[in-house]
């Protein structure tokens, strides 16, 4: 059976891709760090998915993340780095404080939690990572959401090419506005749902599961070929800019 984690697992669209792979056999661990968020998730998902807590911000956590998901899954045939804030601000009001928890969580957080997980890879595994629709098109208040989740677009190439030999693929999705619990966490109101379903040319948001599908097609030997991607699931935001 394959295998998989997936950080930022427990809600939207980490929840949405482990309910996914479980039906198509796989052997799942998901990370969460909110505590009703981790609740909710060992509820809803089927109970031999680990929910395991982790911060990403904390090299332990992720060193005891790595070390649970070896003993209890075994070798890793897919890593999800889904993992991540958005705390949207216009850039004159963003503090050095959410600055760095950006870079912390986004950033810094994926990046080694990725590291520590390589050892457990299989060869011919996958690596997808969530960047992001904002990290090409822009988004007003997303600069510093943006930048950390665009950094990771950033290495894209360089992974590829250096996990190339172990025939490790390594790509990315990255979807527009989304309905998923974040628009309610930011307190999006109907009009500014409004506003950005005129924004997109097919008129609605994505839901989780067409994400989802992305993912577990880059996970897939359907996409044995394919490394150093980044494919937007946005229903053409941008495309006329």
């Amino acid at each position: 059976m394959p295998t998989a984690l997936i950080t930022g697992g427990t809600t939207g669209i980490g929840r949405a891709t482990a309910e996914l792979l479980h039906t198509r056999g796989y052997r799942l661990a998901v990370t969460g760090h909110n505590p009703d968020s981790l609740a909710a998730a060992r509820d809803a998902l089927p109970d031999d998915v680990l929910v395991l807590p982790a911060d990403a911000r904390v090299s332990a956590d992720t060193d005891a993340l790595v070390h649970t998901a070896a003993e209890r899954l075994g070798r890793l045939d897919l890593l999800f780095l889904n993992a991540g804030i958005f705390r949207p601000a216009p850039v004159g009001e963003v503090s050095e404080e959410s600055f760095d928890e950006h870079v912390a969580v986004n950033l810094k957080g994926q990046y080694f939690t990725l590291q520590k997980a390589l050892p457990i890879m299989n060869d011919g595994g996958s690596i997808v990572v969530t960047v992001g629709i904002a990290a090409r098109r822009g988004s007003p208040g997303a600069t510093v959401g943006a930048a950390t989740r665009g950094a990771l677009l950033a290495m894209l190439p360089s992974l590829a090419l250096e996990l190339a030999p172990r025939r490790i693929r390594v790509n990315a999705v990255s979807p527009g506005a989304t309905d998923t619990p974040l628009l309610d966490k930011l307190g999006v109101p109907r009009s500014g749902r409004d506003a950005l379903r005129a924004s997109i040319p097919f008129q609605r948001l994505a839901s989780s599961r067409e994400v989802a599908d992305v993912v577990a097609f880059l996970a897939s030997d359907a996409a044995g070929y394919v490394t150093g991607q980044d494919i937007a699931v946005a229903g053409g935001y941008g495309l006329g800019a």
